[in-house]
């Protein structure tokens, strides 16, 4: 008796450990990347413009300026980009959807052999193939999950894109322009705030990925630094030889 409850607690405790990462990412990758995106930009465009020695109020407004026109840019590319894959891919199931009306017989023996080449037993394969093409939206679901590696009922939506990444992005490319806004007269604040985001923004990423918080936030602090850095160099060069 003892035996076959400590082999039922094992078994549950596997089934309770035996879970894995979100490796799409879901809307937590796309809105940290967004962000991150605003970010380094909007940050490397304020200290290329402060190194140019202007004045506080044409570092401000290059910042408000940057957040706007990256926004909108983000939004529309990702609108476009989301609408026109979703556009192929309506395009791809109504050629499949015609397919298995017109020639539903040779789409079953299509998924049967799928089914064999992963090893299924031929028999059962074509069993299986036959009960799932019963039904010509499950067929078609399956179809396009196993020749198209997508499905039907999730498909992106251009809107949601294109809102997320709008947002993502302002709320990024706002953090090296707000200490600005509340009354700072110099740079570094703004510096420190966008490397602070930026690190933290890293440390989420480790969520959907297998690095650790810290590598991931210094990694992110790191390459948004250098970025600033260079366009600071940038701008002091060229304010330098225009000046």
């Amino acid at each position: 008796m003892a035996i076959i409850e400590t082999e039922a607690t094992l078994h549950e405790a596997h089934r309770d450990n035996h879970t894995h990462r979100d490796v799409n990412g879901g809307w937590l990758r796309p809105a940290v990347f967004g962000a991150m995106d605003g970010l380094v930009s909007n940050l490397a465009l304020m200290t290329g413009v402060t190194g140019g020695a202007v004045s506080q109020q044409t570092v401000v407004l290059s910042g408000l300026a940057g957040l706007a026109a990256g926004a909108f840019s983000m939004a529309a590319g990702e609108y476009t980009s989301v609408a026109s894959q979703r556009e192929l891919v309506e395009a791809e199931l109504a050629v499949e959807r015609r397919e298995l009306r017109k020639h539903p017989d040779d789409e079953e023996a299509e998924l049967a052999a799928l089914y064999e080449a992963r090893g299924v037993d031929s028999d059962l394969a074509r069993e299986v193939a036959r009960q799932l093409s019963k039904d010509p939206e499950q067929a078609l679901e399956i179809h396009a999950r196993e020749e198209l590696g997508i499905d039907p009922g999730e498909l992106p939506s251009p809107t949601v894109a294109a809102v997320s990444s709008f947002g993502s992005f302002a709320v990024g490319a706002l953090l090296p322009v707000l200490p600005y806004l509340l009354g700072a007269s110099s740079l570094w604040p703004a510096v420190l705030l966008a490397l602070l985001g930026l690190f933290l923004c890293g440390a989420v990423v480790a969520k959907v990925t297998a690095r650790t918080w810290w590598y991931s936030g210094l990694r992110q602090l790191a390459l948004g630094g250098a970025a600033a850095g260079v366009t600071y160099a940038l701008g002091t060069f060229f304010g330098t030889a225009i000046g």
